[in-house]
């Protein structure tokens, strides 16, 4: 699916399913609660903690849609079309860092050069 479908499935089960969007206020405080779900698994997951019983190890799926779909819903209530939002923010990365990772040396291995050295 596209994110252009999937702005339009959300809307359509907010509006089916959800009878109408959470405040945009709301939505934000849902974000950062679904947010922070996904940042205990990844913690676990990838991270020093374990696990505590109970929790489900495989959720990081679940919790990165959740994530999506608060975020579309935001987008969708707030009149932000997320493909063109997403294609300005590429053109302004490249714009910015078109060099600036190219050139980090904290993210080559030890003793790579640039290729343009």
């Amino acid at each position: 699916m596209t994110i252009d479908e999937a702005q339009r499935m959300v809307d359509d089960w907010i509006h089916t399913y959800g009878v109408r969007y959470f405040s945009e206020l709301t939505n934000m405080a849902v974000l950062t609660e679904e947010v922070g779900e996904l940042a205990r698994v990844m913690a676990r997951r990838f991270g020093d903690q374990s696990f505590k019983k109970g929790e489900n190890p495989d959720a990081l799926p679940e919790e990165l849609a959740d994530v999506l779909w608060v975020l579309i819903c935001i987008a969708n209530q707030t009149g932000v079309n997320l493909t063109e939002a997403l294609k300005r923010s590429f053109e302004k990365k490249t714009r910015r860092d078109a060099n600036r990772h190219l050139d980090n040396e904290k993210l080559r291995p030890h003793g790579d050069k640039p290729e343009n050295d």
